[in-house]
Formats: C-alpha cells, structure tokens, sequence
C-alpha cells in the first residue's frame, strides 16, 4: 500500500504539538545587510583590514603621544583609551578611522554618544572580544554597545 504524500507544512491542528522547527529568519548574503547597509561602497561595513590597520594608527599615534608627554610608554593604554572613548563618542572617528575612511555609528545610524562609547571602550581594551565577530563583522565591543564600522 503506497504512502500518502505528506501536506506542506503549516500551523498544527488544534489539540496537536508541532514538532518541527519553525524556519529561520533568511540568511544575509553580505556583512550588514540586516541593517539594511549597502553591500559595497559608502556605508558599507568595514573590511577587517581597514579595521586592524586604523587600530594600528591609533596605537601608535597614542604610544607617541605618551612618551612625548611623560617620556614614557606605561601611558599609551591611557591616551589610547581616552582618545577612543571621547573620539568615538563626539564623532564616531578616531584619528586612524579618519585616516582609513570608517566610522563607528549606531545601527540606528546616531552617533555613539558617551555612555556606549564607554562601554565599547571598555570592552575593546579587553583584546580579545572584539576578535569574535558576527557575520556583519561587529565584535562582542559593537554587539554590546549596538554599534556598527561603516566605510565613508
């Protein structure tokens, strides 16, 4: 006796538990199209390198900055961190992300503002969060203070 073909799948009958796990929400074919971001070009997400290469800026510009001003390199973390937290959160650039062309916005696409430029901040100088990114290319810093890199 042949089978009957199954029914497409759809809401369950009253009375009766539905097994099957309701479909996912459509996988993003490009960093940043969830947020409705273009895939290339101006306001697009930052490419990692870009990303890496304005830290660098930044890490170095602040490593001069301390040791001119103390003729030490103990204050780089310092100088990093306040130029960071109060670039980001006035502007969304730091002097590297100028430099590269990114910027750091809300997913709503305001700026940062100070108190999640802080708790980005604070998450970045851990090292290792930002390392773990998401498919749009935001690490545990930008997931926790609702940030997105941009190109400009």
């Amino acid at each position: 006796m042949a089978k009957k073909p199954r029914a497409a799948a759809g809401p369950a009958p009253a009375g009766t538990a539905q097994l099957t796990a309701p479909s996912a929400a459509p996988k993003a074919d490009y960093p940043g199209q969830g947020f409705g971001l273009p895939e290339h070009g101006q306001g697009s997400v930052a490419s990692m390198p870009r990303r890496v290469l304005a830290l660098f800026i930044d890490w170095l510009l602040s490593m001069l900055i301390a040791y001119g001003l103390t003729h030490s390199q103990f204050w780089t973390i310092v100088v990093f961190a306040i130029e960071v937290y109060v670039l980001t959160a006035t502007t969304g650039f730091t002097v590297g992300k100028r430099l590269v062309g990114i910027r750091t916005i809300r997913t709503n696409g305001d700026l940062v503002g100070f108190w999640w430029a802080l708790v980005r901040t604070a998450i970045l100088l851990t090292a290792i969060p930002p390392l773990l990114t998401d498919r749009d290319l935001r690490g545990l810093h930008d997931r926790a203070s609702d940030t997105v890199v941009i190109r400009v």
